[in-house]
């Protein structure tokens, strides 16, 4: 459950630019759809893969100190996404097509949270296979929906989207913190 949860958590900047893209985007909705679901989808399982071989490297030097930067990692990217959430003006743009280097741009920007968290997975030492295909999985359904609902919905979804996913990565990473320290204690 938690690993599905930290999927959501991390899909919700991707399903929040998803949305923008439906509502934005002149492109038919369902070849749109896939194309983000695809690419994002894509790039949110590639980065935690990353990150969890390079925290394999450190996790013998921070082993004292895993359960705090889990924390700090999943911790930060929640208050930043909260943030953001909170900060976004809600106005419609004209209409257009994205282009291929913006949707590139787009999908290594929503991926860049799940690097820290696959460092906070090897931190753990936990298996990286099945978190990474519940990541893939949730980001291109929410992706997909996303477009889809994009021009229904309207901004006011992906401030709400932002704000629940970032919610949802400090509870996570709250819960890592509270269970090592009782652990300890």
């Amino acid at each position: 459950m938690t690993i599905f949860l930290i999927a959501i958590g991390l899909a919700m900047d991707a399903f929040a630019v998803s949305i923008g893209l439906g509502i934005k985007d002149t492109r038919e909705k369902l070849k749109l759809a896939l194309k983000a679901g695809g690419l994002f989808s894509f790039f949110q399982m590639l980065m935690p893969l990353i990150g969890f071989e390079l925290g394999l490297g450190f996790r013998t030097l921070i082993s004292d100190y895993d359960h705090w930067v889990a924390f700090l990692l999943l911790a930060g990217i929640g208050a930043k996404m909260i943030y953001e959430g909170l900060s976004k003006k809600c106005n419609r743009p004209a209409s257009s097509k994205t282009t291929r280097l913006t949707f590139f741009l787009l999908a290594i920007a929503t991926s860049i949270d799940a690097l820290a968290v696959g460092l906070g997975f090897a931190f753990l030492e936990m298996s990286i296979l099945f978190p990474v295909l519940i990541i893939g999985v949730v980001t291109f359904v929410l992706s997909f929906v996303g477009v889809l609902i994009g021009k229904e919905l309207g901004c006011r979804m992906q401030s709400r989207a932002e704000i629940f996913g970032g919610l949802v990565l400090l509870f996570i990473g709250l819960k890592i913190l509270i269970q090592h320290s009782s652990i300890l204690w």
